[in-house]
Order: structure tokens, then C-alpha cells, then sequence
């Protein structure tokens, strides 16, 4: 069963630390937990976290993401992670073999990638790479964007959310950590799977998403009633 999630605004104190484990978000002060941000306050287990509403995508080694190649230089390319900086990818982390001076034979400015997030430093310097399985250059599609924050979500747990909408959809999807999301498909499919994940954004907070987003989809099949009444065209 979902459970209902309250706004808090940082300072807010969440209940005793006797009863709950301070995780993300908030921390432990005297006898108490508070919050370090405002955001939505989720409880589980014995833990408890603030889920911010929004915010920038902060890198970390291992991510998946979704990037645009925003230069391509003789040595190296820069990407963009909508991050609130770029990552260069060194050609020694390309799956090809590139010479000196050949990048745009390969990637230009425009294109998106599945990349990862090879190492952030302590000076946030980033690099990323196209060198490890399931990544690669993404032909065709299209994108779209949704907060970082609302990417776990959209997932769900053990993909369950993800897995629910291409029960119902047919195209190809691939969530980037970074909330840039690449899908392909035939037109409507596309649409279909775009409202979908829309919905999931703007509902993440709201109990009962999971059966709201499947009574969306039922609903935009042939014979379902009018799928308008879950979300607004975009």
C-alpha cells in the first residue's frame, strides 16, 4: 500500500530519533530528526528521508545518464549531463578506435549518448565514458526531461514503474539518472510513453501513482475511456 507523503520545509522537526533513522536529507539533532531541505518527507522501515522537489542533476561515479555532445575537439568531446557542468570523454574511453583529429567522423555536436559517469574528483571535475556494456551513441528518437529527483521514481522499485509502462507501450526507453530520458518508437507510442512518464513526474509525490498510472495506460488502448481525464495532451 502507497503511504501518504507530508511537505516539509527545512528546520522542520520530523519526530523523535528514538523512532526514526535519519537518512537523506535530514540528520539527527539531540533527541529529534530535522530536516536539512524541503521536500517530501518519505518513512520506511524505520527511516526516514527528505525527498527534494527539485534540483540539479549532481554526478556520481557510476551513473547512467543520457548526454549531448555539445563539442567535439581533436582530442576529446564535451558533454553535456545537465549537470551545472560539462563532462569531457577522452577518445580512449569511445568504443572505436579514433585518430587524432577524427572526433566529428564519430560524434558531433547534437548528438545524444548513453554514457557513464566514469569518475567526479574533488574539484567536481567529471569524465565520462562510452566503454562498458549497454552504452552507446543513440540514433534517432527523441528526448525529454524531467527533474533529476523524480527519476527514482519513474523507475520504481526494482524498475517495477518502468517495467509498467512497456507492459503497455512498445518503444525503447532508456532512463538517464541525470532525468534525461531517450525514447524511440513508432509516433504514438512515443506520445503514449511521454504522457506516461509525465504523469509519474508531476504525480511522484501523490499515494495510489502505480494503479493511477495503469488505469492511464488501460485507458489510452483501443476501447479505453478517454486517457485525457488522467493527464493533459503536452
Amino acid at each position: 500500500m502507497s503511504q501518504k507523503r507530508e511537505l516539509v520545509i527545512a528546520g522542520d522537526a520530523i519526530g523523535p530519533a528514538s523512532e526514526w533513522k535519519a537518512t537523506t536529507g535530514c540528520k539527527q539533532v539531540g533527541d529529534v530528526v530535522v530536516a536539512l531541505q524541503s521536500g517530501l518527507l518519505a518513512k520506511y522501515n524505520g527511516k526516514v528521508s527528505v525527498i527534494p522537489l527539485n534540483g540539479s542533476y549532481e554526478p556520481r561515479a557510476g551513473d547512467t545518464v543520457v548526454g549531448i555532445v555539445s563539442e567535439a575537439n581533436p582530442g576529446n568531446w564535451i558533454i553535456d549531463i545537465r549537470a551545472p557542468w560539462d563532462a569531457p570523454m577522452h577518445v580512449s574511453e569511445a568504443p572505436w578506435r579514433v585518430d587524432f583529429g577524427e572526433t566529428m567522423a564519430y560524434l558531433r555536436p547534437g548528438d545524444a549518448i548513453l554514457c557513464k559517469i566514469l569518475f567526479v574528483d574533488g574539484q567536481k571535475k567529471v569524465q565520462v565514458t562510452l566503454k562498458d556494456r549497454n552504452l552507446t551513441k543513440l540514433e534517432g528518437g527523441e528526448l525529454m526531461e524531467v527533474p533529476p529527483v523524480k527519476v527514482a521514481r519513474i523507475i520504481g522499485k526494482n524498475g517495477s514503474m518502468l517495467n509498467l509502462i512497456k507492459e503497455y507501450v512498445e518503444c525503447w526507453l532508456f532512463v538517464g539518472q541525470n532525468g534525461r530520458i531517450w525514447i524511440n518508437g513508432e509516433p504514438d507510442e512515443v506520445l503514449l510513453a511521454k504522457r506516461a512518464i509525465r504523469l509519474i513526474a508531476d504525480e511522484a509525490h501523490l499515494p495510489g501513482l502505480t494503479d493511477r498510472v495503469r488505469a492511464f495506460l488501460e485507458a489510452s488502448k483501443p476501447g479505453g475511456v478517454d486517457a485525457d481525464l488522467f493527464t493533459e495532451e503536452e
